[in-house]
């Protein structure tokens, strides 16, 4: 009888012993951008691929866009790293948004591996903001920047918005390699 209750008393003892071994924080995904510091080739293929394609349907067009989003006189390595990341992030929100748009069939198929990367590379990246400074106010350049994107959503036609956002994806991937870099981003 005693040896009855002494089993769930050392089944207390262990479990808190070992929660004390192992935090609850040690336990969760770390945040890890490591992934994006090099793109597998295949990937950079698929976003040439799509850039291309995009480029080969805006030459049947006649969009005329004034959306300078990408043309910043600063680079991404000057920010802190927060600010990188809130950078990245509303540059990814941007283009993932536009490649959510409806498209030619034969433009929906080019763009779902990159669609598809770009969503994973923006949920990783929300899990190390949330895990790094969730508070972070943005510096000024970067808050300039981020009201300039607003401004253009407001008053550029979405068909702008789309081209610019594609045809500077490579941009945005250098963006996010810097992120990933964190502070050894030169």
């Amino acid at each position: 009888m005693l040896l009855l209750g002494f089993i769930p008393l050392l089944a207390v003892l262990t479990a808190g012993s070992f929660g004390a071994a192992f935090p609850q924080h040690a336990l969760r995904k770390g945040c890890s951008l490591f992934k994006y510091k090099f793109l597998v080739p295949h990937e950079t293929k698929a976003m040439q691929k799509m850039k291309q394609h995009f480029e080969d349907i805006m030459l049947l067009s006649d969009r005329k866009c004034n959306a300078r989003l990408f043309h910043r006189k600063w680079n991404p390595a000057e920010l802190s790293v927060p600010d990188r990341m809130m950078l990245v992030e509303a540059e990814l929100d941007l283009v993932i948004a536009m490649l959510e748009l409806p498209a030619d069939p034969s433009f929906t198929k080019t763009r779902q591996r990159p669609l598809a990367f770009l969503s994973q590379a923006r949920e990783d990246l929300r899990g190390c903001m949330a895990t790094g400074a969730p508070s972070h106010q943005p510096s000024g350049k970067l808050r300039h920047w981020l009201q300039k994107l607003q401004t253009a959503k407001e008053t550029e036609t979405t068909g702008c918005l789309e081209a610019s956002a594609i045809i500077h994806i490579f941009q945005v991937l250098d963006d996010l390699r810097c992120a990933a870099f964190q502070e050894q981003c030169i």
